[in-house]
């Protein structure tokens, strides 16, 4: 039977790091239930108050809606990014991984090595600038600046979940419990695809979570040099651009408190990332080829991947 690996303990830094993404979650759920984003409450900004906690802007629209829908915003893109290159970037790896040292392998790593030679943000706005700000019409379909947005950053993280997988992949197909099912004569396919795969997964998670943090930033950078998703539609970015010019004025609040719930996203994934990183060193990983040898194997033979 599998043995189930125990989940790391998550240590200061974890708690720490869940503790920022449950008041960034927590902000932005209270907020989207205080009021309307758009809805003009006051004749012009406010400090924070009860009526309005975080105050409001400059046109008298409540501020935390406001922090909320793009707290929302950044998230979505952030997911929606970060999903779109683990699964176009994690099968590519594993089977550059498989194929280490062949051809396929090099034309691939060196695809890899090509996209990296930009650095990550300079090629996502590379992206961004080919594809242009304006709405894209395909038939009934349109497509805004969001999703144009997330998709240009998960071009930007593809290599780097590559590589990610392709090294995990090289060290898993190296280990004992491979050549044992191999020998045992259980096919390729089902090697890679139920065991090897599900041991790269680990590796890649952690990592997907340190590359969260980086896109959270990523979208708060390009909304704040206007290349991001386009107001009135709100993002934590386009929020503290928008402050720029109230900070001479003395309106504290505009830039302070939606810039303070982008660093918490940004510091929780981070510290998160780190934490599964650390723990996965330390946790147990424990392969199937028994399950596949019942009945096979001499009873003096051991399991084919002890825990770690």
């Amino acid at each position: 039977m599998r043995a189930r690996p125990r989940l790391p303990r998550p240590g200061m830094a974890g708690w720490v790091g869940l503790t920022c993404v449950v008041l960034y979650l927590l902000v932005a759920t209270v907020g989207r239930l205080h009021g309307d984003p758009v809805a003009l409450v006051t004749p012009g900004p406010e400090a924070p108050s009860l009526a309005h906690p975080f105050g409001t802007d400059h046109l008298g629209r409540d501020l935390l809606a406001r922090t909320a829908e793009g707290a929302w915003t950044s998230l979505w893109i952030c997911l929606t990014s970060i999903g779109f290159a683990v699964a176009i970037g994690m099968p590519l790896g594993v089977l550059a991984g498989y194929r280490h040292g062949g051809r396929l392998d090099g034309v691939l790593m060196r695809s890899v090595e090509t996209l990296q030679a930009l650095p990550q943000f300079v090629f996502v706005m590379f992206l961004i600038g080919l594809m242009g700000t304006a709405d894209m019409h395909f038939g009934p379909v349109t497509v805004g600046n969001g999703p144009r947005v997330a998709f240009a950053i998960a071009l930007g993280f593809v290599p780097y979940f590559a590589r990610v997988a392709r090294g995990a992949t090289v060290v898993e197909m190296r280990e004992d419990y491979v050549a044992n099912l191999r020998g045992l004569g259980v096919p390729t396919r089902e090697i890679l695809f139920r065991e090897v795969l599900v041991n790269v997964w680990p590796p890649v998670l952690g990592q997907a979570l340190l590359a969260m943090a980086i896109a959270v930033f990523a979208e708060g950078g390009l909304s704040f040099l206007g290349l991001g998703v386009a107001p009135p539609q709100a993002t934590l970015g386009n929020l503290i651009a928008d402050a720029g010019g109230q900070l001479i004025g003395g309106d504290w609040w505009y830039a302070t408190l939606p810039g303070t719930v982008l660093v918490l996203g940004i510091l929780g994934f981070n510290l998160l990332g780190e934490t599964a990183g650390a723990g996965r060193s330390r946790t147990a990983a424990t392969g199937s080829a028994a399950g596949h040898a019942r009945g096979h194997l001499h009873p003096t033979t051991p399991t084919p991947k002890e825990t770690q």
